[in-house]
């Protein structure tokens, strides 16, 4: 079978297509013929070397890739022969996806419903599920204001969407009008370019002064400026990644003399509660086979141009999940 490998560490043009053998499904596990695997931002640190660590030891060369949608096409022993033929969302065990066939645990299938592409599927998959456990995690009810940075990322763009079913008032912040424009056909109430001075006063224009949730998945000054407009006494700060480069700083006693919240978020804490993680996927995918919720695919690369894709990720460029399409 045809897949993606990484030799060595280094820039995106590390990445290879290779023939190498399609695996057979050990026990507890199956292999999904893959229509389509996720690139994730992490990906790109592992190639790059700078999170290598992510690798949990496996020596190079090693075929990337979490997360797939596809059908199964075979179980291991003792493994439910039902299962072949059905389409499914599934999470390899940290590497694989980036191949023609994935071996994956069984435990891990998430049935797609009938009316959903797979390609739609996997564009709400794990992003899809942080972006549920964050609104929960922020508690937002109706009425609330709300910042999102990043609005027209992977996780932002569904971010922006359950925030307006579940009733808040949302400020999608992106940078440049291709992506504004995006969140604005995603039902943000308003859209600002946080690249431009002067965009933190936007959005206290829009909004009527504060709000009472920020979303931070940049960090730094972005955070920062996002955290001033917090509502004194109940204003909450989700952080989940600062992919600015630095971390945002804030200090205790001003979370105290404000009455602020400061919340960390990490995914990976979804996915270390399997059923949990489950759940929160299958109410995406449940909000958009009903026509709720719009996956957006930004970009598609077959796997001969991984390298693109990578680079592409890396630059910031895109918007909404990319794809590899075997």
């Amino acid at each position: 079978m045809r897949s993606v490998v990484l030799p060595e560490f280094g820039p995106p043009d590390r990445l290879r297509v290779a023939e190498t053998p399609e695996p057979r499904p050990g026990a507890g596990q199956v292999t999904v013929r893959v229509a389509a695997a996720g690139v994730q931002f992490l990906e790109t640190q592992i190639r790059s070397g700078a999170m290598r660590g992510a690798l949990g030891g496996a020596p190079l060369p090693v075929i990337l890739g979490k997360e797939v949608a596809g059908q199964v096409t075979a179980v291991g022993p003792d493994g439910d022969a039902e299962l072949i033929g059905t389409r499914v969302l599934a999470s390899t065990a940290g590497t694989g996806g980036y191949a023609e066939v994935a071996a994956v645990p069984a435990d891990s299938l998430v049935p797609v419903p009938v009316d959903l592409e797979l390609h739609d599927a996997v564009a709400l998959y794990r992003y899809g599920a942080t972006a549920q456990g964050l609104v929960r995690a922020a508690r937002v009810s109706a009425g609330d204001r709300v910042l999102v940075q990043a609005a027209a990322g992977a996780v932002g763009t569904v971010l922006v969407q359950l925030l307006k079913h579940a009733g808040a008032t949302v400020v999608g912040a992106a940078r440049g009008e291709h992506k504004l424009s995006l969140v604005r056909s995603l039902g943000a109430d308003h859209a600002v370019d946080y690249s431009l001075p002067g965009w933190i006063d936007q959005v206290g224009d829009a909004v009527g002064g504060s709000v009472e949730v920020v979303f931070d998945h940049v960090g730094g000054k972005l955070g920062r400026e996002s955290f001033e407009l917090l509502t004194p006494g109940s204003g909450r700060q989700i952080v989940f990644g600062f992919s600015g480069g630095t971390p945002l700083d804030i200090k205790p006693m001003e979370l105290l003399g404000r009455g602020l919240t400061l919340t960390g978020f990490s995914a990976g804490l979804i996915w270390s509660r399997p059923a949990h993680a489950r759940d929160l996927v299958t109410e995406v995918l449940g909000l958009a086979a009903a026509g709720s919720l719009t996956p957006v695919v930004g970009q598609r690369f077959p796997l001969e141009r991984a390298a693109d894709a990578h680079a592409a990720v890396e630059a910031r460029g895109t918007v909404g999940k990319t794809l590899l399409i075997p």
